[in-house]
């Protein structure tokens, strides 16, 4: 709901309410975002009868110390000190900006102020960029117009409420109104200024292998920035980013969440102010952006997505998952249970042909996999990573049948049928190349720095654009293909594109992302039945702008599984788990050497998007029939760990989620260790999203885990016999009060001095997943 009082606008949600006014100087004030507050009585063009309006609003009757005085008829009003909506150079708010213009006579100033304003409902798409969408039952829009008052420029602010997912979205799109080219270099999607300081800043980070390791800064005095400028959203600082109150839990404290949508350069910036006041802003890096915008011509800002709870990182998790799932992901695969897949990747790298790939996707068929999918190799004279990409045509040598004769085999087997392809790419060994080196983006004359033996095609280029359309298009139709994994292994180098004048190679890294996105908005509509994956040498471009095209993608190219659940973890915080594709690979892994527990592995993997990485036909019958069991406990679970409501329970060396269903009467839970302790206190599970007076049974399956542990040692502790023990069994039918409240006690643990049957080993690496399931009608 969206309600104006005579100066002030309040946006109202669920539990929120986010409200900003029109100062007497044309300013936008913020007023305060947070708990829902009453409705101000009056209606449109109302008075504020309760008076909420003014007690909020700053009181600003001098300006303080040596501040600039923004306007001579308001004399000692300073916009240093004000929370703002939106705030630009040279009138005195040194603060971070909103926008930066160089205008038509070489002044850095602007000064923009409220002009008009209307509100409707729905939201329309955006010209150049992917956005949230939803119904007009769904979304309120107010739309506030700026207008500079020295340029004429014109500036749109727009609000989109989506009420009954607690969610804001803003964007923002700035038309060159005045007779002269302006150069824009910088644009935010997102302002908003707190009262208040020392607020925790919390980001993830990492690197290639090592994504979404959590950060928390408290920013008490300077400012704190979160920041891309590798051509894409990053590994190295993911675009989701949370503020909160100091104090804040898991389950209580004020926190906000923000996300960009966005798939290139971006910044989160944290600010405290001189004045006791905190500025947040989001929007494209603007690191060596500068884009021009001739006289009538518009620049759209990506759209940004700010949610609000007292309840702690688990409310903005869930609020930002259900938003994400019902508002950014769409098409067939939104809702559609995900297939179980086998990638050939690490099973075989670049070693593949028919015969292999036939052998492996047999195998898979036999364990209960639905789809196999032919990794990196299949095409050119793919040997290695130094040549052949942008050469998509079958190596005949490999698919003597070319893919159209592998995949009809693969669905005689039963399987769906699925291929890699790194279509934004450009190898310099490749017919591509021989015949378009222009395609890649290169200083002409200059030497380039290579990244993963291979260059990026100059996707700001219309041309370019049409290849990577039609040639996928061709690949795409060339056979019964059922799923794409869309991966981007290097990041940016030597910006530049010959297509673009010398003043405009400022724009090339956004404009990349505006071809990228026309080439994702193209295929997805011409292959809607197409299960697409994103991946971009793992989490390099895990973001919002992605998953408005690819429902799922892939989180990190280590599998294993310690470093996996971490990562999972902090993916969760901003992330549905059924946009995180999670493989079992391995032992000893491939990216760590480390050896875990197969066991491990899947449970770890089922909690995201579930995928097998490894030789199958290696295996022995012991294990394959673990997998065999393993994914069918999945199928029938599916439905639960992809759209069910995920919750963190613990973090640290143990580590317990559960994923509850829609309507709350089925759920699983996960309980990991990383390291044993001997003589370690009892575990407890406590469950948390179930119906308190609803009755459930309890149970975990059995596990199929080998301890480890020697049948002497057991012997010497009063262990009978010369058998395995049978595994514990936790078998309990209670309410859900006391699953949530109080919790389980589990079986107690082999600590090294005592043994009873039904003990539960649980060493390293160990974990168990457990069932809850309604009793009730």
């Amino acid at each position: 709901m969206i309600e104006r009082t005579k100066s002030a606008f309040w946006l109202q949600t669920a539990h929120t309410t986010y409200a900003f006014r029109v100062m007497d100087s044309g300013q936008l004030e913020h007023l305060y975002y947070g708990r829902r507050l009453l409705a101000p009585r009056g209606g449109i063009l109302g008075e504020d009868e309760n008076g909420t309006e003014e007690a909020l609003a700053g009181k600003h009757r001098f300006g303080p110390g040596n501040s600039i005085q923004y306007r001579e008829e308001l004399p000692g009003f300073s916009l240093e000190e004000p929370c703002l909506e939106m705030s630009a150079l040279g009138k005195g708010d040194i603060r971070e900006p909103f926008l930066e213009i160089v205008h038509g006579d070489g002044s850095t100033t602007s000064d923009f102020v409220c002009r008009d304003f209307y509100m409707d409902r729905g939201k329309p798409p955006f010209k150049t960029l992917p956005g949230s969408f939803g119904t007009a039952q769904e979304i309120e829009h107010l739309c506030v117009t700026l207008t500079d008052r020295s340029y004429g420029l014109e500036l749109e602010l727009h609000y989109y409420v989506y009420e009954e997912r607690d969610v804001i979205a803003r964007s923002a799109r700035l038309i060159n109104r005045s007779d002269r080219e302006i150069g824009l270099r910088r644009m935010m999607s997102l302002q908003i200024d707190f009262d208040g300081t020392n607020f925790d800043f919390t980001t993830f980070g990492g690197a290639w292998a090592r994504e979404m390791n959590r950060r928390t800064v408290t920013v008490s005095g300077g400012k704190c920035v979160n920041a891309s400028f590798t051509g894409t959203s990053s590994s190295r600082a993911n675009p989701f980013v949370m503020l909160s109150a100091p104090g804040t839990t898991e389950e209580a404290g004020d926190c906000y969440g923000f996300h960009l949508i966005y798939s290139g350069n971006h910044y989160e910036a944290v600010e405290a102010g001189s004045y006791g006041t905190t500025r947040f802003c989001a929007g494209i890096n603007p690191q060596s952006f500068c884009f021009l915008l001739k006289p009538g011509e518009d620049f759209e800002a990506p759209e940004a997505v700010m949610t609000y709870t007292h309840e702690g990182f688990g409310g903005v998790s869930r609020q930002m998952h259900a938003f994400i799932r019902h508002h950014i992901v769409r098409g067939e695969w939104s809702r559609k249970p995900r297939p179980v897949l086998l990638n050939s990747w690490e099973a075989a790298y670049f070693d593949i042909d028919e015969e292999k790939l036939l052998r492996l996707a047999k195998a898979g068929k036999d364990v209960g996999i639905e789809l196999f999918v032919v990794d990196d190799g299949w095409f050119g004279t793919r040997t290695d990573d130094t040549r052949s990409l942008g050469d998509w045509q079958e190596n005949r040598e490999k698919l003597p049948g070319g893919l159209a004769g592998l995949c009809e085999k693969v669905k005689a087997l039963g399987l769906q049928f699925g291929i890699w392809g790194e279509p934004e790419m450009i190898s310099v060994n490749s017919r591509l190349y021989e015949a378009h080196p222009d395609y890649a983006m290169v200083i002409p004359g200059k030497p380039h720095s290579e990244g993963r033996n291979q260059r990026i095609l100059d996707l700001t280029r219309r041309e370019v654009q049409d290849f990577v359309i039609e040639e996928m298009s061709r690949v795409f139709s060339s056979a019964d293909i059922s799923y794409v994994k869309w991966d981007m292994n290097r990041i940016f180098s030597d910006y530049y594109s010959a297509a673009l004048e010398p003043e405009r190679q400022g724009e090339v890294a956004h404009r990349y992302v505006l071809g990228l996105y026309r080439c994702l908005k193209e295929l997805t509509e011409r292959f809607p039945h197409i299960l697409f994956e994103g991946c971009a040498g793992g989490g390099n471009r895990f973001d919002l702008g992605m998953l408005c095209y690819f429902p799922q993608i892939w989180a990190s190219d280590n599998t294993d599984a310690v470093c996996r659940v971490d990562m999972q973890t902090n993916y969760s915080y901003g992330y549905p788990m059924s946009t995180v594709s999670a493989h079992v690979s391995a032992c000893p892994n491939h990216q760590t050497l480390r050896m875990t527990p197969l066991e491990t592995r899947f449970h770890v993997a089922a909690f995201g998007v579930l995928g097998y990485e490894c030789n199958l036909c290696e295996m022995d019958e012991e294990e394959l029939a673990v997998i065999r069991k393993q994914i069918a406990l999945y199928k029938r679970w599916r439905d639960v760990l992809q759209t069910g409501t995920f919750y963190r329970i613990c973090e640290g060396n143990q580590i317990q989620w559960i994923c509850v269903s829609e309507d709350r009467r089925r759920a699983v839970g996960f309980f990991m260790q990383k390291l044993t302790r001997a003589n370690a206190s009892q575990a407890r599970f406590r469950a948390k999203g179930l119906i308190p007076e609803q009755r459930y049974h309890f149970y975990n399956p059995t596990t199929e885990e080998d301890p480890g542990v020697g049948l002497s040692l057991l012997g010497g502790m009063g262990a009978p016999g010369r058998q395995m023990p049978p595994a514990e069994r936790e078998n309990y039918h209670l309410r859900g009060d006391a699953l949530m409240y109080a919790g389980i006690r589990l079986e107690q643990a082999f600590c090294g001095a005592g043994y009873y049957e039904g003990i539960r080993f649980f060493g390293d690496f160990a974990s168990r997943i457990y069932f809850m399931e309604s009793e009730e009608a």
